[in-house]
């Protein structure tokens, strides 16, 4: 066995952090639209929460945000003329549009990718699949740019293998590692990936939800599988409960999460549900842990709004750590399950609550801002040692964000020049400090 942890690389909230409420199905997002947003409150949230898990001895990384206002898009999209004539046009004409080419929403990189580690791949390399996030347009156009970040993260060839995203169409809709998990009983043995899907798309007869968008399909996952070279006896794909998507579930992360050998999840979250889990255990050897948390005791409705399940599962010293929401501990029927959970005989032992209140006004929970990559020790020597969190790198990202982010933002904001101007300074910066080269497209102009 070759020794390996799991890393944690989570997104630096963007200096255009708004409240657009963008996401259709995603109950926070759609709440909250509107409200004024601090960007530089956001950024010191998720940079504390990144500080802490480093604290706890946790491989932590950094993941730079994209370049917002896209202007590149917009240009695309006819606006034209200088860059303020293209905010002040995109306001007037398309106000909808400019919105979703100034969203924050590459904080979450949970959507960023999909990442399989070298231990379950056919060449021995760890292989990255940007998400091409294709439901929603804010999101399709990230994955060129996080290509980008990724290849600068993690540019060893002998190490790391990156792909590109699939095609941009519905029928291969493919949400990245909030739909999928990877089970192992030591970090640097053979796994089992598990992707989560939400619909078929060239089965109609299949079950599917109806109110909300299922945004992530089976053929995504199949050709992710593909792309990494992983061994079919070594993967699980399972279905999201219609019904559950129907109700917010959005991603099988908010409904679900894993790590090891333990699948901590909703009663509700799976179609099938029995079989996914006998699936799972048969390939793990029967050495698998599974926490059901039943309906009777919290809700579909208190886990979407609490992200009970959008939780980091994580190895600590040898005993399995929550990390939650302030959210959860706000609501009596989810905390009274959880303190039952964390005194009784289940493999979590600790809870770690964080307050990420900007992220999860727009819907996004601590396993959104997370993505999980998987390293050995050569691995972990041959990506961008700049990315990754120390006392030195909190402290100077610290100042950078209070010295450029705003303290508040409303979407009138957006088309103000002055912010592409302090975004660009800022994310130029960024690309120094962490040593990532020219990945953004003003820097290539």
């Amino acid at each position: 066995m070759t020794h390996a942890v799991e890393a944690n690389f989570d997104g630096l909230v963007g200096p255009t952090h708004n409240y657009a409420g963008l996401s259709f199905g995603n109950v926070a997002s759609t709440q909250n639209s509107a409200q004024l947003s601090s960007p530089k409150q956001a950024a010191l949230q998720g940079l504390a929460k990144m500080k802490a898990l480093h604290d706890m001895g946790m491989l932590q990384g950094v993941l730079a945000p994209q370049e917002r206002p896209d202007i590149h898009t917009l240009r695309r999209l006819g606006f034209s003329g200088s860059d303020a004539d293209v905010l002040a046009q995109a306001a007037r004409q398309a106000p909808r549009v400019l919105a979703a080419c100034c969203s924050a929403s590459s904080m979450w990189t949970a959507n960023a990718a999909t990442v399989s580690p070298s231990a379950d791949t056919v060449d021995g390399r760890v292989h990255f699949t940007p998400a091409n996030l294709t439901n929603k347009f804010h999101r399709s156009i990230e994955h060129k740019v996080t290509g980008n970040i990724l290849r600068a993260t993690f540019a060893d060839s002998q190490y790391f293998a990156h792909h590109d995203a699939l095609p941009g169409v519905e029928h291969f809709g493919d949400e990245g590692a909030a739909n999928h998990t990877r089970f192992c009983h030591e970090y640097g043995n053979q796994g089992v990936e598990f992707f989560v899907f939400g619909r078929y798309a060239f089965d109609g007869s299949k079950p599917a939800p109806t109110v909300f968008p299922a945004r992530h399909t089976y053929e995504a996952s199949e050709a992710v599988a593909r792309l990494h070279g992983l061994d079919p006896d070594h993967v699980v794909y399972a279905q999201q409960n219609p019904a559950v998507i129907d109700q917010g579930v959005f991603h099988n992360d908010v409904i679900a999460v894993g790590n090891r050998q333990v699948l901590f999840c909703h009663e509700q979250a799976f179609l099938n549900q029995a079989e996914v889990i006998n699936q799972l255990s048969r390939k793990m050897d029967d050495q698998f842990q599974v926490i059901q948390v039943p309906t009777s005791d919290v809700s579909v409705d208190d886990a979407v709004r609490s992200y009970l399940f959008n939780s980091q599962l994580l190895s600590v010293g040898g005993e399995t750590h929550l990390v939650i929401p302030e959210e959860c501990r706000n609501n009596a029927a989810v905390w009274r399950y959880l303190q039952q959970l964390e005194s009784g005989p289940a493999p979590i032992s600790k809870l770690h609550v964080f307050d990420l209140k900007q992220s999860m006004s727009n819907g996004g929970g601590p396993a959104c801002l997370r993505l999980r990559v998987v390293l050995n020790s050569a691995e972990q020597q041959a990506c961008n040692q700049n990315t990754l969190m120390s006392e030195a790198l909190y402290s100077r990202l610290t100042t950078w964000v209070k010295q450029h982010y705003r303290d508040q933002l409303s979407e009138a904001d957006l088309a103000d020049p002055q912010l592409l101007n302090e975004s660009r300074t800022a994310l130029d910066e960024l690309t120094q400090i962490l040593k990532l080269g020219s990945v953004y497209p003003f820097q290539q102009v």
